[in-house]
């Protein structure tokens, strides 16, 4: 009967160390499946993480943009206002220069030292022309080039050249 036992002892130790051994090498299996599983967690925390902080960022774009897109708006009203008062100022002054007919161009003063337009004094900075068809002497302000005829006042341009004005 002993034998019998110690040999029951002996096979229960055995299956026991079976056991314990097929035990430990299940915990390292699911040790080692978890890995993975760890690090996918981890990415996807960080891609997460990640996701907030663009979306974070374009909302704040969209921001910084819907108010650049409004001072944009107020700035063409702002413009738009500004060509409307202009576009009346010029109907205006149009409506009062309607009917002034252009004087015939006066003769050339005898004082060559003044521009027959203006008035203004002929100096170093200031050139003197002759008029190609009054023979008035004019600045370079009071004349118009008309190419290879040489310049003339504007007077006279305006008289031979109606649409130009």
């Amino acid at each position: 009967l002993p034998q019998h036992l110690v040999n029951l002892v002996a096979t229960a130790q055995e299956e026991a160390q079976q056991s314990r051994q097929q035990l430990q090498a299940q915990r390292q299996e699911r040790t080692i499946s978890l890995l993975p599983h760890a690090r996918a967690r981890q990415d996807g925390e960080r891609w997460a993480s990640a996701l907030q902080r663009a979306q974070r960022e374009a909302l704040e774009r969209e921001a910084t943009r819907g108010a650049e897109q409004a001072r944009q708006q107020e700035l063409i009203r702002d413009m738009k206002g500004r060509l409307l008062e202009l576009l009346r100022e010029k109907d205006a002054l149009w409506q009062k220069t309607e009917g002034i007919d252009t004087p015939m161009p006066s003769p050339a003063p005898r004082d060559v030292g003044l521009c027959t337009r203006c008035h203004k004094d002929f100096r170093l900075l200031s050139r003197r022309y002759n008029c190609r068809l009054c023979q008035g002497k004019v600045c370079h302000a009071c004349s118009v080039d008309v190419g290879k005829q040489g310049r003339c006042c504007l007077l006279c341009y305006q008289q031979r050249h109606p649409q130009a004005t």
